[in-house]
């Protein structure tokens, strides 16, 4: 099984490490490639460089470094770097902090497994939770380095064709607890943290040049029960699955309206 890595944390990130130590536990490390962002890409959804050239260079004997987005990283890999050998599997991640909730739809490391869902492979994003019972950890990805294999081989098994033309693609978090705290693997909804939102902060630099910066709001809220955040708050494993049919079905009229 030819398995290609990527994320939004960049070709250098811890994440990254910890995801080829987990693919090896997979496959074979000769079929372990890696094509990933040069710098760090984090928020930027499913953005492509469409209107310029994407710069790579190639780091390892299977791993290149691509100065443009996840979503890039993607289709550089499916259609020139892998060209000749195709993966069967894509995984993006293991990104530093969660993707539940609202983020998934600001997320690189989703941007990258929706567009290799969209290339027609199958395409997980894997995500850890930081918060005060594992991110003063000496390994703060210690949970998703001794789970994560065993829940991509279930997506695996379980995974599903094409609705409407669109493959799923699986958005998966890992709590913020310790390995031997993780409670088990659950398939749920998306979340909504109630009242979070990304906001702007203005400052204004000693030259009284004007700034803004852009903060992300509190990852720890109470959230509905049954979804990705309420899972990983209690400390567990969230599994969603997702498609990019954008379509606000409940919307649309029924028969014989």
């Amino acid at each position: 099984m030819r398995i290609l890595l990527t994320n939004d944390d960049g070709i250098d990130a811890r994440g990254l490490a910890v995801l080829q130590t987990i693919a090896r536990e997979l496959t074979d490390y000769t079929h372990i490639y890696t094509v990933a962002p040069m710098s760090e890409q984090s928020g930027v959804g499913h953005c492509i460089s469409y209107t310029q050239p994407v710069r790579f260079e190639k780091r390892g004997a299977r791993d290149w470094a691509v100065d443009g987005s996840p979503a890039d990283c993607v289709i550089a890999a499916v259609h020139a770097l892998m060209a000749d050998k195709p993966p069967d599997l894509i995984l993006s991640g293991v990104n530093r902090g969660n993707n539940s909730a609202e983020n998934a739809l600001y997320s690189g490391t989703l941007g990258a497994a929706m567009e290799g869902a969209l290339q027609g492979h199958l395409a997980i994003a894997l995500s850890q939770y930081f918060g005060p019972r594992n991110g003063s950890l000496d390994d703060p990805f210690e949970a998703s380095a001794a789970h994560l294999a065993g829940v991509i081989e279930d997506i695996r098994a379980r995974h599903t064709g094409a609705v409407g033309g669109y493959l799923p693609f699986y958005n998966v978090n890992v709590p913020p607890v310790p390995a031997d705290e993780v409670t088990g693997t659950v398939w749920v909804r998306q979340g909504r943290r109630p009242d979070v939102n990304f906001s702007a902060t203005q400052a204004e630099s000693p030259s009284r040049r004007q700034f803004m910066w852009i903060g992300g709001g509190n990852q720890h809220v109470d959230v509905d029960a049954e979804t990705d955040a309420a899972a990983n708050l209690g400390g567990a494993i969230s599994v969603t699955p997702m498609r990019a049919d954008l379509t606000a079905h409940d919307l649309l009229p029924g028969d014989g309206e």
